[in-house]
């Protein structure tokens, strides 16, 4: 028998639906925080952020990833021309099932907070 199951909310109280909604193609982890401080503005299945230094930071989950393979996005709040980057800080630590570390940097400086708004995003996608 072939049919379709319409849900508009699923709840768990904990587990892996909980946190990471038994689902592909989804973000597992998301974060919005402040650069200068890794002060959490919002999140999901993000415990906290830990800021290393100016521009350096790990995003620590509240519930582990099934693997260390998965894809982080970054992005931070830049004004125009400060000509800052983001990305994952493979030189810093490898990504684990637990954490991963992210990065603003400017050029010709270095690791950097981000300059406009101070903000920094990141989103984890795993299976």
């Amino acid at each position: 028998m072939a049919g379709q199951l319409t849900i508009d909310t699923l709840r768990a109280s904990s587990g892996v639906l909980a946190t990471q909604n038994g689902m592909t193609g989804i973000a597992k982890a998301w974060v919005n925080f402040v650069g200068s401080s890794g002060s959490v503005n919002n999140s999901f299945n993000v415990s906290s952020v830990t800021r290393s230094s100016a521009g350096a930071y790990i995003v620590n989950y509240t519930t582990a990833m099934s693997s260390a393979n998965y894809a982080t996005l970054v992005t931070a709040g830049n004004g125009g021309g400060t000509g800052q980057g983001t990305g994952q800080n493979y030189s810093s630590a490898a990504p684990t099932t637990s954490s991963v570390s992210i990065y603003c940097a400017t050029n010709g400086v270095g690791y950097s907070d981000p300059a406009y708004s101070g903000l920094m995003n990141c989103a984890i996608f795993a299976s």
